[in-house]
């Protein structure tokens, strides 16, 4: 059972940014990949973005395309989400999770292809 640790969320001024991490709690050679996705209030939860092992490749929702990056250490079995530019619209609670198989693409921006969450970090950016 992989556990997975949210941190840095906060609030911030439109504009701004702010490094979103995620431990997991084991070595992650035996995960796939690893994404973040966000649920505003009333809204159902999106895809933000991911990162798959090996190969090691990103995926970005459009939304946040060219403002977030994804990365990862893998000696800190750890991902982070830096967000730059932020706005309004981005506020939301922001999850972790892993996949332990392969997945494709457009799978993983998929919630249902997830095998383990994170509890969630809140992020507000005030206008």
């Amino acid at each position: 059972q992989v556990q997975l640790v949210e941190s840095g969320g906060g609030l911030v001024q439109a504009g701004g940014s702010l490094r979103l991490s995620c431990a997991a709690s084991e070595r992650t050679f035996s995960i796939y990949a690893m994404g973040w996705f966000r649920q505003a209030p009333g809204k159902e939860r999106e895809f933000v973005a991911a990162i798959s092992w090996s190969p090691s490749n990103t995926y970005y929702a459009a939304s946040v395309k060219g403002r977030f990056t994804i990365s990862r250490d893998n000696a800190k079995n750890t991902v982070y989400l830096d967000q730059k530019s932020l706005k309004p619209e981005d506020t939301a609670v922001y999850y972790c999770a892993a996949v332990r198989s392969w997945a494709s693409a457009s799978s993983l921006t998929m919630s249902t292809k997830y095998d383990y969450w994170g509890q969630g970090t809140q992020v507000t950016v005030s206008s």
